[in-house]
């Protein structure tokens, strides 16, 4: 029984130990972590809207963006969020927008639209999809197609673009296509939805 007793006191020395040690780590590389999303946050940002000035923050936008999967819902734009957003000097926006419809889960984008509703870029920030498919969505001559469309809604075409709110899908991966699309048209609604 003695034996258990000193087992069972070493083992919680160690996780205590262990426990202490690993908190003193994560409140070291917490700061530099936030500090490294936040710059590549920026540079996606200016990527997508390269005539950008200067970006702020919008007051009293938090409680849009904690509701925007439901009022997006009802606008009839499923499975979809906006989990940022930040005014251009311009007048334009710049925001982080998901769908959670892609085949392989959640595809987060970053896009800008201007003041008139024109897109001014998209690139992808995060994805899970098949490579060789649906994993082409990263890909530069598929999400650049959305930049100059303006519209309030993107459609995709299996058979070629015909039309100026148009893009081409991606072959054999359309419901990557359609979750990408998707995430554009909730940022084109979440833009129209300021004004």
């Amino acid at each position: 029984m003695n034996g258990i007793l000193k087992d069972t006191l070493k083992l919680f020395l160690i996780t205590l130990v262990s426990g202490v040690c690993l908190s003193f780590v994560y409140e070291m590389t917490k700061k530099p972590i936030a500090d490294a999303e936040l710059e590549e946050k920026a540079a996606a940002y200016k990527d997508v809207y390269p005539q950008a000035t200067g970006f702020s923050e919008i007051d009293g936008i938090d409680q849009k963006l904690s509701s925007s999967a439901d009022e997006l819902e009802a606008a009839g734009i499923s499975g979809t969020q906006i989990s940022d957003i930040l005014a251009v000097s311009d007048g334009g926006y710049v925001l982080t927008s998901s769908s959670f419809n892609g085949y392989g889960g959640e595809i987060k984008i970053a896009m800008g639209v201007d003041q008139n509703g024109v897109i001014t870029g998209v690139i992808i920030l995060s994805m899970s999809e098949t490579p060789g498919l649906g994993a082409k969505c990263t890909e530069e001559s598929f999400y650049g197609q959305f930049t100059g469309i303006k519209a309030d809604t993107v459609k995709y075409s299996k058979t070629g673009k015909s039309a100026s709110d148009e893009i081409d899908a991606i072959s054999g991966a359309t419901k990557t296509t359609q979750a990408v699309t998707d995430a554009v048209n909730a940022g084109l609604w979440f833009v129209r939805s300021l004004k």
